[in-house]
């Protein structure tokens, strides 16, 4: 008797978590984890987005010089970059320019041709756009 006496005090004396305890541990872990998940998918966004920002820009600058450079026909046009840059898409739009209600640039002599440049990540809400004027000789 005086042995099962011994176990019984050894037993409620042991140093064993409660249930309590361990639910308040499981729910701190489940805070913690849900916070780390939403941080690393934000930093994840932003580094797609930093990406668009760094890319998009030179690529449309790239698509300008190429109908500056005469490498291009300068008609309304799109496309991809191909294998270089997968997923970006550009559209040129080339129209004459008006200046409706500025009298300075009613007089010039021929009109100026007006660009728009826009990039594009296909699959994302992501769009660059670029507007450029100038004379170009047929």
């Amino acid at each position: 008797m005086t042995e099962q006496l011994l176990f019984l005090r050894s037993f409620r004396n042991s140093s064993a978590f409660t249930l309590l305890e361990v639910m308040i541990a499981i729910a701190i872990l489940a805070i913690t984890l849900a916070t780390l998940y939403g941080s690393q998918a934000k930093s994840l966004s932003y580094a797609t987005e930093a990406r668009f920002d760094f890319v998009a820009p030179a690529l449309a600058a790239g698509k300008l010089a190429e109908l500056e450079s005469r490498t291009r026909p300068l008609v309304s046009d799109k496309g991809d970059f191909g294998e270089d840059f997968p997923g970006f898409n550009w559209q040129v739009e080339i129209d004459t320019a008006t200046f409706d209600g500025i009298e300075i640039l009613s007089g010039l002599r021929e009109p100026l041709q007006r660009v728009d440049v826009t990039v594009q990540w296909a699959g994302s809400p992501y769009s660059y756009s670029l507007r450029y004027y100038g004379y170009w000789d047929e």
